[in-house]
């Protein structure tokens, strides 16, 4: 059954493809403003993982033997201009997919484009319902090219822009031109934001609040706040904005290196609900001469955390990343994954030099670390989201991705990807692990 699933969702992806035009006009010139557009996206992923060495395992380790994960899912967008610049859009969304090991046992999880709710059956949900206002303010106009989430037409320079509803954060914020969308670019989870971002968001990815944003010729500043989830990676949101919720702010600024554009962003979040301090659960299970556990030692608590990060521009054909982040890692990961410190770096190039312009390959590497406690915490035998080997020779886990997308039409990528991982769920004694994939991404 799960086979013939997959290959009428390859056939679709292929179908879609086929019926797509070509490329777009000029993207200089700016376009009338759209009333209305209907966007939709597929995305399926397959991934192999070859037996790599696993001496013990605990309840959330990533197994050792061989295995094979998939995920698949589809949106559809309907968006709508209400009134001079203000646009409402609508996602409806399916998903359905396996992860390793029930998506456990490493802090940078190897598909981003998995749930915490994957599973076999596919889930019909609305992903995205939010309005956007925006208010112009001189300084020229730019073209706005329509895609998800986003009505074709112009917008001026300097703006204020206003979002209500619910939405996916890194909609939002800490957007990286090369390393933030893994239905075309890098798959890992530690290429999607900043590691130890532990952003509001429910266990599909979404929240709901508003953010702020003032844009100008150069810079920008954005802030937000935003649910948490009512358990540590749920999928009920917490609609009590006044007691818990998720801040951020962000500052943008352009800047010219070696007369080549690049993008300085510093983001800076704070988490406040109700979770468990590691310190607490590490001194209640010494007491009670077990395993430490963070049910029983919640309470009130916030978290925060400050990263970096950097678009730069190496020739017309050639972007560089890199990222560096910081959590004070006391608290219990409540809506991302298990890392409190990372930085990652990478390059993306595309396919001019070999007669492909629309194809990129693209390589990176990360390094995840965590926090004093929480490793203590791990290595007593405790238990999180995501990790949890029952004993832990700690090492910080050392992740590196390739992959290369081809792009024969406008609307379809076909992609193949590697990575490989040092010290999977931050122990030196398991590993390295090594994964495979494929995958098939159209958008109209």
């Amino acid at each position: 059954m799960k086979r013939t699933f997959e290959r009428r969702a390859v056939a679709a992806v292929v179908a879609l493809c086929c019926a797509a035009p070509v490329w777009a006009q000029d993207p200089g010139l700016i376009p009338e403003d759209e009333r209305y557009a209907l966007h939709g996206q597929s995305t399926y992923v397959w991934q192999r993982k070859p037996a790599f060495a696993s001496p013990y395992e605990g309840e959330n380790s990533l197994q050792g033997k061989k295995a094979k994960s998939y995920s698949f899912t589809a949106t559809v967008d309907l968006g709508l201009r209400l009134w001079e610049g203000a646009e409402f859009h609508v996602n409806g969304e399916g998903a359905r997919g396996q992860a390793f090991s029930g998506l456990h046992g490493l802090g940078g999880l190897t598909n981003g484009e998995l749930a915490k709710t994957a599973g076999a059956d596919m889930v019909y949900y609305r992903a995205r319902t939010f309005l956007r206002q925006t208010w112009g303010l001189g300084g020229g106009r730019e073209a706005v090219e329509g895609d998800m989430n986003q009505l074709a037409g112009g917008q001026d320079k300097r703006r204020v822009v206003l979002t209500v509803g619910t939405v996916s954060m890194l909609d939002i914020f800490d957007s990286l031109e090369s390393a933030h969308d893994p239905r075309t670019q890098f798959l890992n989870w530690s290429f999607l934001t900043h590691g130890s971002f532990d952003y509001a968001a429910d266990s599909r990815g979404y929240t709901s609040g508003a953010a702020l944003e003032y844009i100008d010729d150069g810079w920008a500043v954005r802030a937000g706040r935003f649910m948490m989830p009512k358990e540590s990676n749920g999928l009920p949101l917490d609609t009590r904005l006044g007691k818990h919720y998720g801040d951020q702010i962000e500052f943008e600024k352009q800047y010219q290196a070696g007369n080549r554009p690049g993008t300085a962003r510093i983001i800076g979040f704070r988490n406040k609900t109700r979770m468990a301090d590691f310190g607490d659960a590490i001194a209640a299970g010494r007491a009670a001469g077990a395993a430490p556990e963070l049910d029983t030692v919640r309470r009130e608590h916030a978290k925060v955390g400050v990263g970096i990060g950097f678009d730069q521009s190496v020739t017309d054909d050639v972007n560089a990343f890199m990222r560096a982040s910081w959590s004070d890692g006391k608290t219990e990961t409540y809506a991302f994954t298990e890392i409190d410190r990372a930085v990652s770096a990478g390059v993306v190039v595309k396919g001019t030099q070999w007669s492909r312009p629309y194809d990129t390959v693209g390589a990176a590497v990360a390094v995840n670390a965590l926090s004093r406690t929480h490793r203590g915490y791990l290595a007593a035998g405790g238990i999180g989201p995501f990790l949890g080997d029952g004993a832990l020779n700690y090492g910080v886990e050392q992740i590196a991705e390739t992959y290369y997308s081809w792009r024969p039409f406008k609307y379809f990528w076909l992609t193949g990807d590697a990575q490989y991982i040092r010290n999977p769920g931050y122990n030196r004694d398991r590993g390295p692990a090594k994964v495979f994939s494929v995958r098939l991404h159209t958008q109209f």
